[in-house]
């Protein structure tokens, strides 16, 4: 499945990069959220976090791990920095290739959302 995410993977969209390989790149969110809010997305096309299989286990840590190199080289990562990953639509994911929100540049709050506190 072809998403806008594939399309800033094959250059065909224009994105604000911020580090890029062969398995992953990272970029600046264009909605921000925080002060420095940025993207990390796997070159592989994984849609949700329900079909990540064993076989990507090594490829979602690294995704990881270059959320802390992005976020040092940023000059955040010192300060804290939250990581994000949304799944279908309760969890508020609205493109469908898997992406890690890194969120920093300012104290975060817990719980992130008043609205997950009122259960029914």
């Amino acid at each position: 499945m072809t998403t806008i995410f594939t399309k800033i993977i094959e250059k065909q969209i224009p994105a604000d990069i911020l580090y890029e390989d062969e398995k992953v790149l990272a970029f600046k969110d264009i909605n921000p959220q925080a002060p420095v809010h940025f993207l990390v997305i796997p070159k592989k096309e994984i849609a949700t976090t329900n079909d990540i299989s064993e076989q990507d286990d090594a490829l979602v840590g690294y995704m990881h791990r270059v959320a802390a190199k992005v976020a040092s080289d940023l000059g955040v990562a010192q300060q804290g920095f939250r990581t994000v990953m949304n799944c279908n639509e309760h969890g508020g994911q609205t493109v469908y290739h898997i992406h890690l929100h890194v969120l920093a540049g300012k104290p975060l709050g817990w719980p992130p959302y008043t609205d997950v506190l009122k259960l029914e």
